[in-house]
């Protein structure tokens, strides 16, 4: 690959220089006022190729599934910004501007940028690292870490990861911190199993618990009939025996059912004479003989 030299870079500016000056003799113009309009014109130029570059890559993964909207938004970031840096080299060379010192310097700059900027440019290959990966699109549920933030995925750059919260709080999470952490996405499948439990008292039928808390689960349209609802007795506790319900719906349905099921739960159970135990003690005296 041919480099450019500091001797080269400085001859080409020099015959830009004199083009423009030749150009504005013919013209009868002032030379600023061409540098003026040719600037412009490569600023325009700049804006309208960025814009191609979006339109296109949003277009090319709404088409083919395997590049996310992610993925697209960064790689039309990277070539924005390469767009705009050729851009700028190329207006500054138009004000014979000699980057020559400029580029020396772009050594030395560089490793004390690099030591400056690492936690950054960590952020930045971690977002590509996800792009790439695909953990999660944009409107989906996330749990990022164990004991991190939740919320909905509502942008992503090449730095951060935005998530809105259910009491609708905004959240910016560094993408190192999302990519070096386990991130449970909720939405990407097309159903989820609600996990509940019922205690009943030990002295009630645990045949007929089931067959109510199956009759009023199944009640619901949104659950789904393949697979079918789990209620079964799971364990013995202190003071009940405890039974799970486990029906499968839709991503979108999850807390709907859940909440319904836990509001109307103990109303039916009352109905159909079934109690439901809180926590007991039994203490027993001895006297003395």
């Amino acid at each position: 690959m041919p480099v450019l030299t500091a001797t080269e870079a400085t001859n080409d500016i020099q015959e830009i220089g004199s083009a423009i000056d030749a150009i504005a003799g013919d013209l009868h113009v002032p030379g600023f006022l061409i540098t003026i309009i040719l600037s412009i014109a490569i600023f325009i130029c700049a804006k309208i190729i960025s814009y191609i570059f979006r339109r296109s890559f949003r277009k090319f993964a709404a088409r083919n599934p395997k590049l996310s909207q992610l993925m697209a938004s960064l790689l039309w970031r990277v070539c924005s910004v390469i767009v705009w840096m050729v851009a700028v080299l190329a207006i500054l060379a138009l004000w014979g501007i000699d980057l020559t010192p400029v580029i020396a310097g772009l050594g030395i700059t560089g490793v004390v940028l690099g030591f400056a900027l690492q936690e950054s440019i960590s952020s930045l290959f971690s977002g590509f690292m996800i792009a790439l990966n695909d953990p999660f699109r944009v409107g989906d549920w996330v749990e990022i870490g164990q004991d991190g933030v939740a919320g909905t995925v509502v942008a992503m750059d090449l730095m951060c990861v935005t998530l809105t919260t259910g009491d609708n709080k905004k959240y910016t999470v560094n993408n190192k911190y999302v990519w070096s952490n386990t991130i449970l996405n909720s939405s990407y499948v097309d159903r989820r199993r609600i996990d509940m439990s019922v205690d009943i008292a030990y002295d009630m039928d645990t045949e007929k618990a089931r067959n109510v808390l199956m009759s009023l689960i199944s009640s619901y349209p949104e659950v789904m009939k393949d697979p079918a609802p789990v209620v079964e007795v799971n364990k013995f506790g202190a003071s009940g025996i405890t039974i799970i319900v486990r029906p499968w719906v839709k991503p979108g349905d999850y807390w709907k059912i859940f909440w319904r099921f836990n509001a109307e739960v103990l109303g039916v159970m009352r109905a159909n004479g079934l109690d439901m135990p809180f926590n007991q003690l039994d203490v027993h005296i001895i006297g003395e003989k």
